[in-house]
């Protein structure tokens, strides 16, 4: 069995997608649609930044999916699959829920678009800056994190965000608590802490504007049926009806990303393939969380070609 997997945030960088346009009109079609969705030359800023112009969540979370799409579309209309027929889940790390639920068909490329970049503005809106932070742990897994963060909590938001895989754990709350976490890791027998450059502490309570505003968002634009069964990323199960998808998308922007248990149950429901399109960050996660699978990562042409001599 296999499953399609979207990366999340942090998989952008400036030249995104230029190789694949230049070289495929399917490509140069996602860039163009998506464009037009948001009215903003949102392919320029992939293709040239400036870096800080990417890296702003508003535009970050709708290139990273155009990004993905374009791969899905090049193999799809120049490769000459349907992913119904080719993939058993879907599944995205964050954001690339949003993702792969467009690939899916729940979704409108332009809708995905406009969805994302309110939702990359609702979370950049909901804490003024420099009040939440968020850290990545190393050498820790989940118990572990959880153990720093009810300790350095001390009355403040500071909680799991990201539970990526069995070495990876990403903490997210108030800005002292999370320094005071990166300072204790130590004393919880875990490797590192390292503050990471995000605007805002995102998949914690303290993001309950975002999710107002997105359950508001949904209710005017909510998801069709899928033509593929996703994992959803705040239960680590299946979802296939539109209603609970939409739930559960609201649910996300507070609630922790439980990657590692989504990649662990796809394993236990058949997948022994995973195909990570647009991005080269969750094939290193999955391959710590679950051993004896296949995993592909396609960003390129060359990449595209050799998937589609192996599907």
């Amino acid at each position: 069995m296999r499953a399609f997997v979207f990366p999340g945030q942090g998989s952008q960088k400036v030249g995104m997608g230029v190789e694949l346009a230049a070289a495929s009109p399917a490509a140069r079609e996602v860039f163009q649609e998506v464009d037009d969705a948001l009215g903003q030359k949102l392919s320029a800023i992939m293709a040239e930044g400036p870096d800080d112009a990417l890296t702003l969540t508003e535009n970050a979370q709708p290139a990273i999916m155009a990004n993905a799409i374009a791969v899905l579309r090049v193999l799809e209309k120049e490769g000459g699959i349907a992913l119904a027929d080719k993939a058993d889940f879907v599944a995205g790390h964050s954001l690339g829920e949003y993702t792969a639920l467009c690939a899916a068909g729940a979704f409108s490329l332009a809708d995905t678009a406009r969805l994302l970049k309110l939702r990359g503005q609702a979370m950049q809106a909901a804490v003024p800056v420099g009040v939440g932070a968020m850290c990545a742990l190393l050498g820790a897994d989940v118990a572990k994190a959880q153990a720093l963060a009810d300790a350095a909590a001390e009355g403040e938001v500071c909680t799991v965000a990201n539970d990526n895989d069995p070495t990876q754990v990403v903490l997210s709350g108030h800005k002292a608590a999370i320094e005071r976490a990166v300072a204790m890791v130590k004393d919880f027998e875990i490797k590192r802490g390292v503050l990471l450059p995000v605007s805002a502490p995102f998949h914690c309570p303290l993001m309950q504007a975002a999710a107002d505003a997105m359950a508001e968002a949904l209710a005017k634009c909510p998801p069709g049926p899928l033509s593929v069964p996703v994992f959803a990323n705040v239960t680590a199960a299946v979802a296939s009806e539109p209603a609970d998808v939409q739930r559960l998308l609201v649910e996300q922007v507070c609630g922790r990303v439980r990657w590692r248990e989504s990649v662990i149950a796809m394993k236990a429901a058949g997948v022994d393939q995973f195909v990570e399109l647009g991005g080269k960050v969750l094939g290193p996660m999955i391959g710590r969380s679950v051993i004896d699978v296949a995993v592909t990562s396609v960003v390129t042409m060359a990449d595209i070609e050799a998937l589609l001599a192996g599907l």
